[in-house]
């Protein structure tokens, strides 16, 4: 088969395909036919070396694959070869075939096709978490998500409005308004409007009657992060997901103390490592909700397998103005 086959970890310019030999489901394994991967800004870090998870090498990144399966190892019963089924693969993606845990497939509903399943994932399972789990949403609740026009970003604002929350969208500025309001955003905010440690908390306090957020999503960081912090309602919490914007933060604990808020992370892989149950329950609410009309893909565009180190220059370029997607195997089958 055909693969990105990463020996040494180096720029992206430096990615290789290469014909590597197929790989053989074991005990309680899934090989699939690899028919769609997203591109996640993760895979920049993988492949060079600077992720806090890195598989032993020789390996093909790419977390998540979705393809048909063509076999399965020994004590297999949930799948069958000819499924359907979007995978919670760490890694693999980036190839032909790919192997994954029984457990860790998942099928996809017969409307949604291949590209779609596999643009959603890892951005709608990280919001999932991120709202749900760390953030402890319930209806009613305000919600602030920062970095609303990214893939994480628009999958929170899509998930909290159909919970019932009142979603305040963050957005690098005006002209990217109406993308998030269409994904059900209530009101937005101006990220590029003057130093964001005052003017996030003016923006949200503005549109709460001085209350702020009951829960804060930032994959952000840097100086969003300190703008974020304050605009934190009493009693309210804040999940860090990332740190788009370069810097990693810190956070003077009175703040904390006199607010009585709760500052989290969230690091989705571990949920699929650690509690299989509750990222069963998460994906079964993603398409649960997709079903019923209330969650939205976002905007696909499509690689070849060849085109791999395109893909992720646009991606750490900052270029992509859709959701990446690779075709290791050409178009898709089927759906």
């Amino acid at each position: 088969m055909k693969a990105v086959w990463i020996r040494e970890f180096g720029p992206v310019e430096s990615l290789q395909i290469e014909e590597v030999a197929d790989p053989v489901p074991g005990p309680g394994e899934v090989l699939i036919d690899v028919q769609a991967t997203a591109a996640n800004f993760v895979d920049l870090l993988v492949v060079t070396g600077k992720y806090q998870f890195l598989p032993p090498r020789p390996f093909a990144p790419g977390k998540l694959p979705a393809g048909i399966v063509l076999g399965v190892g020994e004590g297999v019963a949930n799948v069958k070869p000819g499924d359907r089924v979007l995978t919670l693969a760490e890694q693999g993606g980036y190839a032909q075939k790919a192997l994954a845990q029984a457990s860790a497939c998942f099928p996809i509903p017969d409307s949604l096709s291949f590209v779609d399943a596999a643009s959603m994932a890892l951005a709608y399972d990280t919001a999932w978490f991120a709202l749900c789990d760390r953030g402890r949403a319930k209806a009613g609740d305000t919600v602030l998500v920062l970095g609303a026009t990214g893939a994480v970003g628009l999958a929170a604002v899509q998930l909290a409005k159909a919970y019932g929350l009142k979603v305040i969208a963050g957005v690098s500025s005006a002209a990217k308004a109406d993308l998030v309001t269409s994904a059900g955003a209530h009101a937005w905010i101006d990220l590029s409007r003057g130093d964001p440690r005052e003017s996030i908390r003016e923006q949200v306090y503005a549109l709460t009657d001085g209350q702020g957020a009951d829960i804060v999503l930032d994959p952000l960081g840097g100086d969003f992060f300190d703008g974020a912090v304050r605009a934190v309602a009493w009693c309210g919490r804040l999940v860090v997901i990332g740190f788009a914007a370069g810097r990693i933060p810190t956070l003077k604990m009175n703040y904390v103390l006199l607010k009585n808020i709760e500052v989290s992370g969230v690091q989705v892989s571990d949920y699929r490592k650690r509690t299989p149950d509750k990222m069963a329950h998460c994906m079964a609410e993603i398409f649960r909700l997709y079903g019923e009309g209330q969650l939205k893909p976002s905007p696909t565009q499509t690689y070849a397998l060849e085109s791999v180190v395109e893909a992720l220059g646009a991606l750490q370029n900052r270029q992509a103005t859709a959701r990446l997607v690779l075709l290791p195997n050409g178009e898709p089958q089927g759906r």
